[in-house]
């Protein structure tokens, strides 16, 4: 193999690989290490046996950003604002996590009030109020330099308009404390909302730090083995180089989902489907987005560990239940899951490293649907008795049998995950049973036509390499970089020059940071007063508002042709495509490998095929119920479901 592309991902359970060369496809999968995640990465990359010097690239998505955030175990950061204005990350917003329940209080902001200094200055929507007060400067960076702080997040009241005051904040700060690191709003997100641009800018700040020595970590391990510096999957769905990926801490946050979301949309339209539903089911939790005409959607609303990020992610939700998601019973006799995880170490019972609480893997071994002895990642072998026991003693709490506790827990777990297709199908406007469920991860397979079946979806794509979907779609990631333009005005009082002129602006900047990049225009509009934002496309100037209205209604059920329309943002997305493989399953020589065992469906014990997928090829057909075994994954195949691989070896199955 040569000019080899890899792909690697790092998941709370395991690390997985992808190596794309001429249309060959090499997959590994090893034991996330979350101690070091890039031991993870190196190890992978070992397993897999590539050549060094024939690795064209390497793409690597991670949840060391999600992880400090989740953890709050990011840099000890400050905060430097104007005058009066110190506690906005504490405000917030009126909005409460649990409306009814008045001792439920917010995550804490990353940065404490004694961590928040003010400066002397004030701007406006003209310009400058009040200049920049020199003395209050001065005392603002002693008190950060007193504070023995590793990050500052600057965040000036209408920076995003008028730079000028921040960006001298910036400079002092620079000049005083070389090794500091420094996130300006006005850089971070130049859009307007105080509390957002503030928590945003506070983010990438405290996330900065940790990301930079992580990425120094990795990038030293990879050119010890021979490899190219990795290029950093961004929460928006593109790649960018190491260097840009610290300097965008907070774009990070989504990073290993996105990679799922851009390969789950390559596969599906590689089959001939363009609307989808993904479903990442991991060790940890589970994410889903939507796939509309065959691009992956995004959003700037998302919220992660409690901190709003206003950058544009893809639009993905996630929830606690994974494989490893822990079955418990709550103090009302009830039978929960999630959302603490068993994690790669101890990991699920069944592990046989010393975790004694059952999980969802339990439940699935012990149903026959995954083999006693199965091995994954090259390092753990399952152990059904072990399952069985673990099941039992949480049973002996509920009143229940091994059996009834493992049904049991899958059913709250699909129940969870129904939950979450919900959210980003029915609660946007989209009928699901418009959508084919494209499912992938370690998991992902042994639900999905459950799943699907919940939500009336008559197709369910299994790619063959869905157990690493996430790490082949870093593979063919392209270069991508996000702009956005504020423009706060009536649509009606939009100049078309000045319109066209700020898109020209924002493509000379993006011509700068990538070589002959292709753009995407899009524009955040509104009904006048309302406090959210509908992003539509915005190749012309005159197709804006239908487009928003007709998006309006799509997603809330109605829409005000006679309302009068604001022009918020304008956004280009800019990005170098990469070369995209030309995948091809080979026709299927003989009938599949096969062998039996029993599992049980909805109660009830039976005698099913087990398909080995490494033997079947294109038209290999199955018939449920029965169990086809991927290389890194599993695929139940309920009652009532019948399929067959298609030419680029994609499982597509059918309800009868």
């Amino acid at each position: 193999m040569k000019d080899i592309r890899l792909g690697v991902d790092v998941g709370g359970t395991f690390t997985d690989l992808v190596a794309l060369s001429e249309g060959t496809l090499i997959t590994a999968k090893v034991p996330s290490t979350p101690q070091d995640q890039s031991e993870g990465v190196m190890g992978a990359i070992q397993t897999s046996e590539v050549e060094p010097d024939a690795v064209l690239a390497l793409a690597h998505g991670m949840t060391v950003a999600t992880n400090a955030l989740l953890e709050r175990r990011g840099a000890r950061t400050a905060l430097v604002t104007t005058e009066g204005f110190r506690d906005i990350l504490e405000i917030a917003r009126q909005n409460r996590p649990a409306l009814y329940d008045l001792t439920h209080d917010r995550p804490p902001p990353l940065v404490p009030r004694e961590l928040r200094f003010m400066v002397s200055e004030r701007m406006g929507q003209e310009g400058e109020i009040s200049p920049l007060d020199e003395d209050s400067l001065k005392a603002a960076i002693s008190s950060v330099e007193d504070a023995e702080v590793e990050a500052v997040a600057v965040c000036l009241l209408f920076a995003f308009m008028h730079p000028e005051h921040e960006r001298r904040v910036g400079e002092t700060l620079r000049e005083a404390m070389p090794d500091l690191h420094v996130s300006l709003s006005s850089e971070v997100l130049p859009e307007f909302r105080e509390y957002e641009r503030f928590s945003t800018t506070a983010a990438d700040a405290y996330l900065a730090p940790r990301l930079a020595a992580y990425f120094s970590n990795l990038a030293e391990k990879a050119e010890e083995a021979g490899v190219p510096g990795p290029l950093i999957m961004q929460s928006s769905g593109g790649v960018v180089p190491l260097e840009d990926a610290i300097s965008d801490a907070a774009g990070c946050v989504l990073s290993g989902p996105a990679g799922g979301v851009v390969g789950a949309a390559y596969m599906g339209e590689k089959s001939g489907y363009h609307d989808l539903l993904t479903f990442d089911m991991g060790g940890t939790s589970t994410d889903v987005a939507p796939i509309i005409e065959g691009e992956a959607q995004t959003t700037t609303e998302t919220v992660v560990a409690g901190v709003p990020i206003k950058l544009p992610m893809v639009d993905v939700h996630t929830v606690s239940a994974g494989g490893g998601s822990v079955a418990w019973s709550d103090p009302g006799g009830a039978l929960r899951v999630g959302p603490h995880s068993a994690g790669a170490e101890p990991g699920p019972a069944s592990y046989g490293k010393g975790g004694g609480e059952p999980t969802v893997t339990d439940a699935n071994l012990f149903l026959g649907y995954l083999a006693d002895g199965t091995e994954l990642g090259g390092e753990v072998v399952l152990q059904r008795e072990l399952s069985g026991k673990a099941l039992s003693d949480l049973g002996g709490k509920l009143g229940l049998d091994a059996e009834e506790a493992a049904l049991g827990i899958l059913r709250v777990a699909d129940a969870e995950m129904v939950r979450a297709l919900r959210v980003i199908s029915v609660e946007r406007g989209l009928d699901p049973r418009d959508f084919a469920l494209l499912a992938f991860g370690g998991a992902g397979g042994m639900h999905s036509c459950s799943l699907a079946e919940e939500l009336g979806i008559n197709t369910v794509l299994v790619p063959r390499a869905g157990g690493v979907l996430s790490a082949l779609g870093l593979a063919i990631s392209d270069l991508r970089r996000d702009y956005v333009n504020p423009y706060l005005t009536d649509l009606e009082e939009v100049d078309e020059e000045t319109f066209e002129n700020r898109f020209v602006e924002m493509k000379n900047t993006a011509a700068k940071d990538l070589d002959e990049p292709k753009y995407t225009r899009r524009a955040d509009l509104r009904y006048a007063g309302q406090s959210f934002e509908i992003t539509v496309d915005a190749g012309s100037l005159q197709k804006l508002e239908s487009r928003f209205h007709a998006s309006h209604e799509q997603r809330y059920g109605y829409r005000m042709d006679d309302e009068a329309v604001e022009l918020v943002n304008l956004r280009l997305i800019a990005t170098v495509p990469v070369e995209k493989p030309e995948l091809h399953e080979p026709a299927a020589e003989s009938e599949p490998e096969s062998g039996s065992r029993k599992a049980n469906f909805d109660g009830e014990w039976l005698e099913v095929a087990v398909l080995d997928r490494e033997t079947m090829g294109e038209g290999s057909e199955v018939s449920g119920p029965a169990i086809v075994e991927f290389k890194e994954s599993t695929c139940v195949v309920r009652p009532g479901w019948r399929g067959a691989v298609d030419g680029v070896g994609t499982l597509v199955l059918e309800k009868e």
